[in-house]
C-alpha cells in the first residue's frame, strides 16, 4: 500500500512541477509586434534568433532560461531535460496530443498547441492564456521551448500552424535553432523530485492510459484512499 501511495503522490508532484515551469513568469504588460526587429539568443544547449525584441528574464537555472517579449506579452521558456518524450506522454493525461511534426536544420520537431487558465486572480482576465509547446528529443537529450502567449496579447494566437503566433513568431524561431550537445544534463525523474523506480511507475501507469486504460488513474485514486 505504501508503494501505491508513493505512485500517487509522485503523480501529483510532476504535475503540480510541470504547471509551475509554465507558468512561474506571471502576467506580462506590453503592446505591439515590432516589424522587422529580432533578437538572437545563445545558451549551452541551444541557439537562435526570437522574432521580436526579447530580453533574458530568468538565467538562475543552467538548463532553463525564461525570456519575456514584453510588447507582444510572449513569455518564451526553454529547457532541457535527459527525456523529453517522457514528459510529453505525461502532458498527454492533460489533454496535449496530437502534434504537428516538422523538420528545420535536421531537427525533427513536434509542435502542440493547448490553453491554460492564466491563474485565480480576480484581477486576471477570464480569457484563458495560449500555449505551444515544441519539443525535439535527441540521442542523448531532449530540447523544449514554451511559448506562453498571455491573454492580452495582440497576437493571432490560433491554436494551429496557421496562426500569426506560429507562423510570425514560432516557425522562423525553430528554423534559426541549433541544437547543442550538453554534459550532466538533468534527468527528468531527478527534476521532479522522484527515483527512478518511482518514475518509472508512474510512466507505466500513463503508458496504460494512452493504450487505452483510462480507468487506471481512477484505480489508483481508490487504492489511495483504502
Amino acid at each position: 500500500m505504501e508503494n501505491k501511495n508513493i505512485i500517487i503522490i509522485a503523480v501529483v508532484v510532476v504535475i503540480i512541477a510541470i504547471l509551475g515551469v509554465i507558468f512561474a513568469t506571471g502576467i506580462l504588460n506590453g503592446g505591439e509586434k515590432t516589424a522587422g526587429v529580432t533578437t538572437p539568443f545563445k545558451t549551452e544547449f541551444m541557439e537562435g534568433t526570437f522574432a521580436g525584441n526579447v530580453s533574458l528574464e530568468n538565467d538562475s537555472e543552467k538548463f532553463m532560461h525564461s525570456y519575456e517579449d514584453k510588447e507582444n506579452k510572449i513569455t518564451y521558456n526553454i529547457s532541457t531535460v535527459d527525456d523529453s518524450d517522457a514528459l510529453m506522454d505525461i502532458y498527454y493525461i492533460q489533454g496535449v496530443m496530437n502534434p504537428e511534426k516538422r523538420s528545420f536544420n535536421g531537427n525533427d520537431w513536434n509542435i502542440y498547441f493547448t490553453q491554460a487558465v492564466q491563474g485565480n486572480d480576480s484581477n486576471s482576465s477570464d480569457k484563458p492564456m495560449n500555449i505551444i509547446i515544441c519539443q525535439s528529443q535527441g540521442e542523448k537529450q531532449g530540447y523544449l521551448i514554451y511559448m506562453i502567449i498571455d491573454a492580452k496579447s495582440k497576437v493571432n494566437a490560433t491554436l494551429n500552424t496557421y496562426g500569426e503566433s506560429y507562423t510570425g513568431f514560432v516557425e522562423p524561431l525553430l528554423k534559426s535553432i541549433t541544437l547543442k550537445e550538453s554534459k550532466n544534463v538533468p534527468k527528468i525523474y531527478e527534476e521532479f523530485g522522484l527515483t527512478k523506480d518511482q518514475f518509472n511507475q508512474q510512466m507505466d501507469l500513463v503508458k496504460q492510459y494512452k493504450a487505452g486504460n483510462t480507468s487506471v488513474l481512477q484505480q489508483q485514486q481508490e487504492a489511495a484512499a483504502e
